[in-house]
């Protein structure tokens, strides 16, 4: 399943209340390292698609979503499993390094 765009108004129920883990991927339009893990992101979203929901949140129209999480730096990744943040990551990275950062909270 493709990213789903993650806002200040649907951030509770998409992320929040979710059923599934939700990986939001905190970027910028302006951010040359958000470009290039959008595709990895993509890939992950559809890959894991039966065991969690990828989501975005445009760090320049949700500010207040940005400050109430510290995102400090982007891209940043929060896994976010029943309502809480499991575990997170900022910066740019392989496929294979952000999985291993997530995969252990799908069972």
């Amino acid at each position: 399943m493709a990213a789903i765009e993650i806002n200040a108004e649907n951030f509770e129920e998409k992320v929040i209340r979710s059923d599934k883990p939700v990986l939001v991927d905190f970027w910028a339009v302006w951010c040359g390292p958000c470009s290039m893990m959008s595709p990895i992101i993509e890939q992950i979203g559809e890959e894991l698609a039966d065991k969690l929901i990828v989501g975005k949140v445009n760090c320049d129209e949700n500010m207040e979503l940005a400050q109430q999480y510290k995102v400090a730096g982007i891209p940043a990744f929060f896994l976010f499993k029943g309502g809480e943040v499991v575990t997170k990551a900022v910066g740019a990275m392989s496929k294979d390094e952000l999985l291993a950062k997530i995969e252990p909270h799908l069972v």
